[in-house]
């Protein structure tokens, strides 16, 4: 059975096109609003005499969202093709920013925040699934670098979110946030590729509920088990170099930055490797390199070797992901939104359990045997890297729909 969403076109070859434009805008702007967010936390705790654990909860009310719309989201989708989910989310985003800056009790700014969170994470699925329905007219993979326009946005909206907080303030801030949000939406609007599910396959996905085959879990599981050690870097990288091998509050902050800049250049790179290698391989030597470099991190004798293992992981966690969200689009009789939602959802529920399970495991262990033990997860990707050839099924010529 075909993927039931398929562009309205042909199929389009070269490296450019105006659809591999739209979706990486959204992408670019959905980083953005995230990045943009972070800078923000301190001042919307202190604005609402939040405690640790209270923001804390406010967090977890963030991923509750994101977990919940993620599979409406997919739903959504299967009827109404990933390209009208995308926009939809997109303008509802866009002032969310907005909300959380001016709200002004505790119970409201759970909402606000739910909301923020949910939003992002339908969004996330129907660009994803938007990106896959683009690999198919393109006949070339374009994931990897879309997931770096992602971190792209979030780089900005952080880098610069506490300078113009401090220099101009929380609300000015947010309300130009919201113009350069805007801004991207009306520039990708346009160049979205529109693609449609086939009458037959939306009344089809008015009936269905979670897929029975188990492909989209144990590619979720793959998802899962590469984000999981992107978590816990972000969350505790800086706590290993800091507490365990003695480095400077400069250096510790490194560990995080040497990750996610490795991730960011060789996910703009993943695509040209990958279409030539082939996603299995690809994958399989990615699952290598970023078993050596936790390895490397955890074994680590000083606080530079650990930064240089840290900045290995991120090369080869970097396009985990990316292939394994392109595998879950491309399930034969699954629906492209439907197949992304269950993977989405198992993937960034990781990034939610990583820091307190994390946490937990350090408190009797330390954190360089966590580091070590989460290079295990990275091989059980490797043992299910098979499944990564339904990820080159995005390149194959897809008949226009009619």
């Amino acid at each position: 059975m075909d993927s039931p969403i398929l562009p309205k076109s042909g199929p389009v070859t070269g490296f450019v096109t105006r659809d591999r434009v739209g979706v990486a805008l959204l992408f670019l702007m959905n980083g953005f609003m995230i990045g943009a967010w972070a800078p923000k936390i301190p001042e919307f705790a202190a604005r609402l005499g939040l405690s640790e654990s209270s923001l804390g909860l406010m967090i977890l009310a963030f991923g509750l969202g994101s977990l919940i719309m993620m599979p409406i989201a997919g739903s959504q989708i299967a009827r109404w093709g990933s390209s009208r989910v995308s926009k939809i989310g997109a303008v509802l985003l866009t002032p969310t920013l907005l909300l959380l800056t001016f709200v002004d009790s505790i119970w409201t700014a759970a909402v606000a925040i739910c909301l923020f969170g949910g939003l992002i994470g339908a969004m996330d699925v129907a660009m994803n699934a938007n990106a896959v329905a683009v690999e198919k007219r393109m006949r070339r993979a374009i994931m990897s670098s879309c997931h770096a326009f992602w971190s792209l946005g979030g780089l900005i909206g952080a880098s610069t979110g506490g300078y113009l907080i401090e220099h101009i303030g929380p609300g000015p801030h947010a309300v130009m946030v919201t113009i350069a949000a805007v801004a991207m939406v009306v520039a990708a609007w346009p160049l979205v590729l529109e693609d449609a599910p086939h009458p037959a396959d939306r009344a089809a996905a008015k009936k269905a509920g979670l897929p029975r085959s188990p492909l989209p879990w144990l590619i979720g599981i793959m998802a899962l088990f590469c984000m999981v050690p992107e978590g816990a870097v972000l969350d505790w990288g800086a706590l290993y170099l800091r507490n365990e091998l003695s480095a400077s509050v400069t250096l510790s902050g490194f560990a995080f930055a040497a990750f996610s800049l490795a991730m960011a250049i060789m996910r703009f790179a993943g695509d040209i490797i990958r279409d030539r290698f082939g996603a299995v391989l690809t994958l399989r030597a990615c699952a290598v390199v970023a078993m050596l470099g936790l390895l490397l991190a955890g074994f680590a004798p000083n606080a530079p070797m650990a930064v240089f293992g840290f900045a290995l992981a991120g090369v080869g966690i970097s396009n985990l992901v990316p292939i394994a969200f392109s595998a879950a689009g491309n399930l034969p009789g699954i629906a492209s939104g439907v197949g992304l939602s269950v993977v989405t959802t198992m993937g960034y529920s990781g990034i939610l359990v990583a820091p307190s399970a994390v946490g937990f495991i350090a408190e009797h262990t330390g954190l360089a045997p966590v580091f070590i033990g989460l290079s295990s997860l990275i091989l059980v990707v490797l043992v299910l890297s098979p499944l990564a050839r339904h990820a080159d099924g995005g390149h194959e010529a897809e008949p226009a729909a009619t």
